[in-house]
């Protein structure tokens, strides 16, 4: 069985992966993660998913690389991590009330055999109406300055919503699982055996 890479530093994908109970290394992928002129959400998360999973081609020949890439979009605006609590406030209030999307890329390169496979997830979150103190009452709990959208649906961020809707609810936090399954087991990898 080839050994698996995951092509990120993000706590939350390692912790989603471990979930497989798989062996895998996390290593960090240099890719330049500026948006495309024009380009659409889920073209932009798979294009970055396949380029992070790509960076790491050379360092590792005989393995199967994980890559994956999200944003948010609301009310047609793609957004990306906040990394503060100005632009927090900002995507919250705007999210407020809302449906917004979660387009997730996931990329599996297989670099033994030159297997490439890359798709987009989506997952909606219907927002609550949020009051001003509501969202700084979040904000200042969980600091999600490093989530796309702003909040942590694993944590305190549940309460900011009306319903989630979507097939796989790992996907909302950055790594689709049961997708990604389903590309290990194309791949002879399959966690239960």
């Amino acid at each position: 069985m080839p050994q698996l890479v995951l092509a990120s530093t993000s706590s939350y994908r390692r912790a989603l992966l471990e979930k497989l109970q798989l062996p895998f290394i996390s290593a960090a992928p240099k890719a330049d993660e500026t948006p495309l002129r024009g380009e659409l959400a889920d073209a932009l998360v798979q294009r970055l998913a396949l380029a992070k999973a790509q960076a790491l081609a050379d360092a590792y020949p005989q393995h199967v690389i994980i890559g994956s890439d999200q944003v948010c979009v609301i009310n047609g605006q793609i957004v990306g991590k906040p990394h503060n609590h100005a632009n927090a406030l900002k995507q919250l209030q705007q999210a407020s009330g809302q449906c917004v999307t979660f387009y997730t890329g996931l990329a599996l390169v297989n670099t033994a055999t030159g297997h490439i496979n890359c798709v987009c997830e989506t997952f909606d979150v219907y927002f609550r109406t949020l009051s001003e103190a509501e969202i700084n009452g979040y904000l200042m709990r969980e600091q999600p300055w490093n989530c796309a959208g702003s909040f942590k649906s694993e944590g305190l961020g549940i309460t900011l919503f009306e319903r989630l809707s979507g097939r796989d609810p790992n996907t909302l936090i950055g790594l689709p699982l049961i997708t990604l399954t389903q590309m290990l087991i194309e791949q002879g990898i399959n966690p239960l055996l």
